[in-house]
């Protein structure tokens, strides 16, 4: 199936879950980051156990504190 993650298409296989994703992107600090598919924030309680489906737009956002 093909989805998008982070704009680039990526052919992947069938029924593949979120954190499977997360880790073959190598995604830095997984336990902080925050993911959207289909401009939809998933729930922290669904990360382990959301599979995506073809077509699916992910994104990985980190959101970082600063200031004076």
């Amino acid at each position: 199936m093909t989805i998008t993650v982070a704009g680039e298409k990526k052919e992947v296989k069938d029924s593949l879950t979120l954190p499977e994703l997360i880790e073959q992107e190598n995604v830095e600090m997984p336990e902080y980051v925050t993911v959207s598919i289909n401009d939809e924030f998933v729930p922290t309680e669904e990360k382990a156990t959301k599979v995506l489906n073809d077509g699916d737009n992910v994104e990985f956002l980190y959101f970082m504190g600063g200031g004076c």
